[in-house]
């Protein structure tokens, strides 16, 4: 059984929208620590980070960029909050916030690793390939350079450098349907594994993933899971300020998380860009929860039958 720390990290500068915010606050209520709780594990609840006092001054020559010194903070905040519960033997689960979250969830999570000298992989579970770089963005939104950190491009001088980048092969984006042409030519120059929603519609969930999974296996590597809300359909998870159609069901998401548990790798993993103020009766951070249920072994014939 594992000995999860639930990590608060109300982030929101990296985009727009307000209310991200609120995302922690949202999981909890929705009961998270308890359906881990149930299934047998060890959960405490270490509260929600504060964004640091002393932010740095950090100019930036795109001027599209904003709130750069704030999320230099939660970077900071994050990278040794991930890292001091790796240490501790924990697995931590960030509750967001939005995905510029994930510029120090994966930091802290790389800097442990290399520590160990094992090897780190990520699996991106979003609608969007976030490789913008603070150069390349055109929205200014950091939200969507996380991925772009982590595998080492050019364009971060103002954050620290990555303990350790990733290489192309250790990274899966799986089911992105929204990549812009910047973004695109960029991928292209490296040998990620892009398994957008054709190739899920096509192979199905399970052989891309199982392919992945097996690499992370062979080198007894570390598994970082990020998980943002537009990885699933809007149809069934609304509470996000990026909605993009066509997105993973009820059923192939869960199927995504009951194949993680059954593969015992995961160390480490985000929730990311729930807006509560964007949900319709909780709806949407009820499904995460549900969805962190399988991953940490909730199996589909525990599931009562709803209403009747």
């Amino acid at each position: 059984m594992a000995r999860c720390i639930l990590i608060g990290a109300p982030v929101e500068e990296g985009q727009r929208r307000p209310g991200c915010r609120m995302g922690p606050a949202a999981y909890r209520v929705a009961g998270l620590a308890e359906a881990i709780g149930e299934l047998g594990h060890e959960v405490d609840d270490l509260g929600d980070l504060s964004l640091p006092t002393d932010l740095p001054d950090a100019p930036c020559a795109n001027p599209a960029v904003h709130s750069l010194p704030q999320i230099l903070g939660w970077t900071d905040a994050l990278r040794d909050a991930v890292d001091d519960s790796l240490s501790a033997g924990q697995m931590p689960i960030i509750l967001g916030g939005d995905h510029a979250l994930a510029l120090g969830s994966v930091a802290g999570a790389a800097a442990y690793a290399h520590r160990q000298s094992r090897p780190l992989f990520l699996l991106w579970l979003d609608a969007h390939s976030d490789f913008h770089t603070p150069m390349t963005t055109t929205s200014g939104n950091l939200h969507g350079t996380p991925v772009a950190y982590i595998a080492g491009r050019d364009g971060f001088d103002a954050f620290p450098p990555f303990p350790q980048p990733i290489p192309a092969e250790r990274i899966c984006l799986f089911g992105i349907r929204s990549v812009d042409p910047a973004e695109h030519a960029a991928l292209l120059r490296h040998d990620i594994a892009i398994n957008d929603m054709r190739v899920l519609d096509e192979q199905g969930i399970v052989a891309p993933l199982r392919t992945f999974l097996k690499q992370v296996e062979a080198l007894q590597g570390m598994l970082h899971v990020s998980l943002d809300v537009d990885f699933l359909d809007p149809a069934i998870a609304p509470a996000v300020g990026t909605t993009v159609p066509g997105g993973t069901t009820f059923r192939e998401a869960h199927l995504v998380m009951e194949l993680l548990h059954e593969s015992g790798l995961v160390t480490s993993l985000d929730l990311v860009e729930l807006n509560p103020a964007l949900d319709e009766r909780s709806r949407t951070a009820r499904l995460m929860v549900d969805l962190v249920a399988s991953l940490m072994g909730k199996k589909v014939f525990d599931r009562p039958t709803r209403g009747g």
